[in-house]
């Protein structure tokens, strides 16, 4: 469950982090006179910085669920139940990580596919414009977040969460399973 969830979050701050700079774009083109037309340039400098400040900020939660999650499983139910949290993890975490590379990777594929025209096929969807071609666009706009973010950090998850557990066994081990203690 949680590398899904994990996807969910990461995706979710891909899309909160655009909308943060489509407003920006958007308030430049109202602002600075000139730009619409080509004759002022914009102002990249905000720009990376609201990319790189949503990009630190909106990664707090799903790096919180990483961190947290061993720890809470481990002091509270024990290691035998922070193995099995573990090997799902590992289990579903794989299969989301190769299921979202190549979903976005063929979404992103398909788009250049339709726009270069160079088979029949692919003349017969039609041209730019067609709803063949919005429909592999908006396929882009979601496979692009789903190749280049929430697959490759869920083998960050994987990781983190086997290196975290590892580190605390020790204290999970003589420790661990306070719930079980008390009830």
């Amino acid at each position: 469950m949680l590398p899904y969830w994990f996807s969910a979050m990461t995706m979710k701050s891909v899309g909160s982090a655009a909308l943060k700079m489509v407003e920006e774009v958007r308030r430049q083109f109202k602002t600075i006179p000139g730009l619409m037309e080509g004759r002022a340039k914009p102002d990249y400098a905000n720009c990376v910085k609201i990319s790189t400040d949503a990009s630190l900020r909106e990664m707090i939660p799903p790096g919180a669920l990483v961190m947290l999650t061993p720890l809470i499983t481990g002091t509270l139910f024990g290691v035998e139940t922070l193995a099995g949290v573990l090997a799902g993890s590992l289990v579903s975490g794989v299969q989301v990580a190769i299921s979202a590379s190549n979903t976005g990777g063929a979404w992103d594929n398909a788009k250049k596919y339709i726009e270069a025209g160079v088979s029949e096929h692919a003349k017969s969807l039609g041209p730019k414009g067609s709803d063949a071609h919005k429909a592999a666009v908006i396929g882009d706009t979601i496979g692009d977040p789903l190749k280049d973010t929430s697959g490759p950090s869920l083998n960050i998850l994987i990781k983190l969460m086997a290196v975290e557990s590892l580190v605390f066994a020790p204290f999970f081990a003589a420790h661990g399973g306070l719930l079980f203690k008390y009830l």
